[in-house]
């Protein structure tokens, strides 16, 4: 018999008419790092969630070392040492370390301060963390958080953690320390499951690898005797070609001159600091950086959604050489000046779609101006969406059916499908294969390389290193709102991409 943890039984969850998990039979042993790898929608974070008190099962049962368990809420996993860090961090950001760590425990208890620091410097010491007790939220670092959410977890009495994608906005050098303290809670006979896309990680860091597809579980393999090739198909039902290509940049010319942008927040906070650089046609410009070092601030100003400040200039060159200044002018009259723009932004339904309309009637919205007095040309938009529906497999009821029901890996699909079809001149794309399976991602990446070939200049913001190193010709990087450095793309290494993006780094021009 072997040392089984945790074991699922034909466990099953339902969502109305969706199965997200169906007959669901697994075993995770004790002392290993297992990962867990499936498409969007394949069932991962619901079958976790389960494991963590969040959902309840509609069918099957979960053994805990072989006994029947019933868990109904997070207390009662936390009761039986399981806890889940989630990729959204669950904290309070004004309060310090060691009061996040109390949050929902026994209310009767009083507030030992000294006890609950040496709580937390015995956990340090035992897995080679590193955190400040009296450190407030708002402080911390996104490595930092991380760390206080796991050190949370085990502070509770958590013999099996659950890390959902744990290295999606840490540097090269983050990743490793998580590793390393990962290998050590291994060492101490810690079970630690890890939902990941990034394959890379899987092959180095797992013992086994659990495939889910399509809510049904497939098998888990020993990490030895895997690759990224065949857990790709084992996840897809199919062979995929996992060759990002990269072609040279023919005719370029500079299509967005970026001079001395900087912009600051509503509370007065510079988020943009001088930033300056050229974006080639026919080329993939990549930005990397830590999460929220001044991406997000980037496009929209390009774009005409954010303000800048006094001194700041965005120059776009058409193809009869004509330039036009960015800075000052709304989107609407950016397209009025017949600059061809198209931006796909990190808040998918916030700015990007309308939750309540359909894929046809978010088609429409880019070319709403189109229509005739009060009628509006309806065909052209469902016609685009019933390509973009095909093309880029959105799985929805129908191209009616409100974006806001959708995954959020289908979101992304209409949002990427319906900028990529206006025939952009400049195309920017903040995380655009976030939440996206591996098979659409790659569909993506193919996308934007015709778009290069087709003389566009591409920006696209990315979290994944290796990605942008395979896909992208130049590479800037973003560090506390400044341009830390420009690398090729070509001849990047991930150590020298990650200490530029924590500044560590005099800039280096390409």
């Amino acid at each position: 018999m072997e040392n089984i943890a945790l074991s699922l039984r034909n466990v099953t969850k339902r969502f109305g008419s969706v199965i997200a998990n169906k007959d669901v039979s697994m075993d995770i042993r004790k002392g290993e790092i297992l990962a867990l790898l499936g498409e969007n929608g394949s069932g991962k974070t619901t079958l976790m969630n389960m494991l963590s008190g969040i959902y309840y099962p509609d069918g099957g049962h979960i053994e805990l070392e072989g006994e029947r368990v019933n868990i109904r809420d997070p207390r009662d996993a936390f009761a039986l040492g399981i806890g889940m860090v989630h990729q959204h961090f669950k904290l309070v950001d004004t309060f310090t370390a060691a009061e996040n760590l109390i949050i929902g425990l026994d209310p009767n208890k009083k507030l030992d301060r000294r006890e609950i620091a040496a709580s937390i410097k015995e956990i340090c010491d035992r897995y080679g963390f590193i955190v400040d007790p009296d450190k407030k939220v708002y402080e911390m670092s996104v490595s930092e958080k991380q760390t206080l959410e796991i050190v949370k977890v085990l502070y509770r009495g958590a013999n099996i953690l659950i890390l959902d994608e744990p290295t999606a906005v840490l540097t090269p050098q983050e990743t490793e320390k998580l590793f390393a303290v990962i290998r050590n809670m291994k060492k101490d006979n810690k079970t630690v499951i890890i939902i990941t896309h990034k394959l890379n990680e899987v092959l180095e860091i797992s013992d086994r690898v659990a495939i889910l597809r399509k809510g049904e579980y497939i098998d888990t393999v020993p990490t030895a005797e895997a690759t990224a090739a065949s857990l790709t198909e084992m996840m897809v039902g199919e062979k995929v070609d996992l060759n990002i290509e990269r072609s040279e940049v023919k005719d370029k010319y500079v299509r967005l001159a970026v001079s001395h942008l900087s912009c600051i927040d509503e509370d007065g906070i510079k988020k943009l600091d001088d930033v300056s650089f050229e974006a080639y046609s026919g080329e993939i410009l990549g930005i990397a950086g830590v999460s929220g070092n001044g991406q997000k601030e980037l496009l929209e100003a390009i774009a005409g959604l954010q303000p800048a400040l006094s001194g700041s200039s965005v120059i776009f060159t058409n193809q009869e050489g004509v330039d036009n200044q960015l800075i000052g002018k709304s989107p609407s009259k950016i397209r009025n000046l017949g600059v061809h723009l198209s931006f796909v932004p990190e808040d998918r339904l916030g700015m990007g779609l309308v939750g309540s309309m359909g894929m046809a009637d978010n088609m429409m919205l880019k070319d709403y101006k189109k229509g005739h007095g009060i009628f509006t040309d309806r065909k052209s938009p469902r016609t685009l969406a019933k390509q973009v529906q095909d093309e880029l497999q959105v799985v929805t009821p129908g191209i009616s059916t409100p974006v806001s029901r959708l995954s959020g890996g289908n979101v992304q699909k209409v949002l990427v499908g319906r900028e990529i079809a206006a025939a952009p001149s400049v195309l920017m794309t903040a995380y655009a294969v976030r939440g996206l399976d591996i098979n659409t991602s790659y569909t993506i990446y193919q996308l934007l390389n015709e778009q290069k070939k087709k003389g566009v200049a591409v920006v696209y913001v990315g979290e994944d290193l290796d990605v942008l190193m395979e896909l992208c010709d130049r590479i800037l990087v973003l560090c506390g709102g400044k341009v830390s450095g420009i690398l090729d793309g070509r001849t990047a290494k991930k150590e020298e991409l990650g200490m530029l993006m924590t500044g560590r780094r005099e800039a280096v021009d390409a």
